[in-house]
């Protein structure tokens, strides 16, 4: 993993409440760095590709033009964000996230800092 992936991962797994974090190719499925556990980050990463991939399908089948800038799914005890990369077309990064612990809105924000200085 480059330096610039490891601190990302490092910088992503510093929000508070953060349990695990990746960066993922949504075009393969491909983990291309991840940090933190609790869950098979490999598994979660080419599922929520094809979450990624069909939500795309669906906007483009609207018609509709904006971009996705993050998914929220919502568990009993979990928060699973994934935040699309755009200045890295087909990447996103992947927050897993404590609902006791964390804050949503501050984990977006952080989350989009961490997007904005990545290097690939």
């Amino acid at each position: 993993m480059s330096t610039n992936l490891k601190q990302s991962m490092d910088t992503a797994m510093s929000i508070d409440g953060a349990l695990a974090a990746a960066l993922v190719d949504y075009r393969s499925g491909m983990c291309l760095a991840q940090a933190g556990s609790g869950l098979n980050l490999d598994l979660a990463a080419a599922g929520n590709s094809q979450v990624v991939r069909a939500k795309l399908q669906t906007m483009e089948s609207l018609g509709l033009k904006k971009g996705i800038e993050d998914i929220l799914i919502t568990l009993g005890d979990q928060y699973h964000l994934i935040r699309l990369v755009p200045n890295n077309a087909g990447l996103f990064l992947y927050l897993v996230l404590d609902k006791n612990k964390g804050n949503l809105a501050l984990a977006r924000y952080k989350l989009t800092d961490v997007e904005r200085t990545l290097k690939v």
